[in-house]
């Protein structure tokens, strides 16, 4: 893409999952395009993508039916009662994960993480505790999200036909604990929300069928099983390489331990949010990793921006690693440089790793919190040594050996 950029200027022509495609490496043209509505472009993506998602996921549906369920699990994810159990869940599960890790053995953190953030998510979704029935649904996911980039041939025996079989076993769960919401409560609208299923149940629209809903929260696992671990994945990359950045963070998550500590309370979501440096750190993660490298659009009409022509019909492709990596962006780019952030806007079109517009991911937020409490317990309670590994770019972002380390418990000598 780099080569292409400088070969042909910012936006260019090309060819991508079989559609004839413009790459936007243009903040600004890319900014445009996120920010239009379904008039001008809609969601697109690859035949094997769009089948396994289905017609009424929230990453393909349009208009007021979008903006309904995007609003409201948007609001639930920014609710204080969520960030309290989301911190309750992921103390308890990132504590549990590391009573098993043993010194001087090698803790492989893309699992680790993997398995912390997938448990904390299905919670928040359809509130399922660790059991037969999550063990399950990993099982299945695994088959499920094996099949998002693969050949969009659905015969027996392909890859696409098992992972859509895996998501039918999957939304066969869904739907016995939408049934049995259903059976449980008169009036769901009355009490607080628990979790994503009981708020999509208490809309009054009449739009949000049962199969819809069972469809999505199925989808949205996949952060939980992708975007969220491979951050904090990379942030514990990124630290191992940079001692200074790792000296800074550790001594403001032990500082705050200690005033914790010391007055006997336990932390709450906004002490993990509230260390600026760490902030930092994770901000920082997030435009050198890359983990959603872009989003794809359908032009519905021809559209002209800054004076380049996206046909009708054409896809375009907003790549959002060539903007944060750009040295007209970024001073030094591929410096790990959490300074960096102490004064410089977050807000600036640059600056995409959770796209944008009316399709902005709505657990930004979330993801900030899980990977800042993943971070603390780790720091505060281990040193370690990162054993060789290398990132790997495509088709999603992940470490190549699934970033093994060695670690010893701080108190331990």
């Amino acid at each position: 893409m780099d080569k292409r950029r400088h070969l042909y200027g910012k936006v260019f022509k090309s060819h991508i999952f079989g559609s004839p495609t413009i790459v936007s490496t243009d903040a600004e043209v890319s900014k445009f395009v996120l920010q239009s509505d379904a008039k001008a472009f809609v969601p697109s993506y690859p035949k094997s993508l769009t089948e396994l998602m289905g017609k009424s996921s929230i990453l393909l549906i349009n208009g007021a039916l979008q903006r309904r369920v995007h609003g409201l699990i948007g609001a639930f994810f920014k609710s204080p009662h969520l960030k309290a159990q989301i911190t309750t869940d992921m103390q308890k599960y990132v504590q549990q994960s590391m009573a098993n890790w043993r010194d001087d053995r090698s803790i492989y953190i893309q699992d680790e993480t993997k398995n912390i953030a997938f448990q904390v998510l299905v919670k928040a979704l359809i509130s399922l505790d660790p059991g037969a029935d999550m063990e399950f649904l990993k099982k299945q996911f695994q088959e499920f999200i094996a099949g998002l980039m693969s050949l969009p041939i659905n015969i027996p025996g392909s890859r696409l036909y098992r992972s859509l079989q895996a998501k039918k076993k999957m939304i066969k769960l869904v739907q016995k604990i939408i049934q049995a919401r259903k059976k449980g409560t008169s009036s769901i609208s009355n009490k607080v929300a628990r979790d994503v299923v009981d708020v999509l149940l208490s809309d009054t629209s009449g739009q949000l069928t049962d199969d819809l809903i069972a469809d999505n929260m199925i989808d949205m696992m996949i952060p939980g099983e992708d975007s969220v671990p491979v951050l904090m994945t990379l942030a514990i990359k990124y630290l191992s390489d940079s001692p200074t950045a790792l000296q800074q963070l550790t001594e403001e998550n032990m500082k705050l331990k200690t005033l914790k500590d010391q007055l006997g309370e336990p932390l709450c979501w906004s002490d993990y949010l509230s260390l600026p440096f760490t902030q930092n750190v994770i901000t920082e993660t997030l435009r050198m990793g890359n983990i959603i490298i872009g989003v794809m659009r359908k032009a519905m009409k021809d559209v002209e921006i800054k004076g380049y022509l996206i046909p009708k019909g054409w896809c375009v492709f907003t790549y959002f690693r060539s903007v944060h990596l750009d040295e007209n962006n970024y001073d030094w780019p591929y410096d790990f440089n959490p300074w960096r952030w102490q004064d410089k806007d977050m807000s600036s079109s640059n600056f995409t790793p959770f796209g944008g517009g009316q399709r902005l991911c709505p657990g930004l937020d979330l993801a900030r919190l899980e990977a800042s409490i993943f971070l603390h317990h780790f720091v505060t309670q281990f040193r370690w040594v990162a054993e060789e590994d290398t990132i790997v770019n495509f088709p999603t972002v992940r470490m190549k050996r699934r970033m093994p380390v060695r670690v010893k418990r701080k108190g331990d000598h």
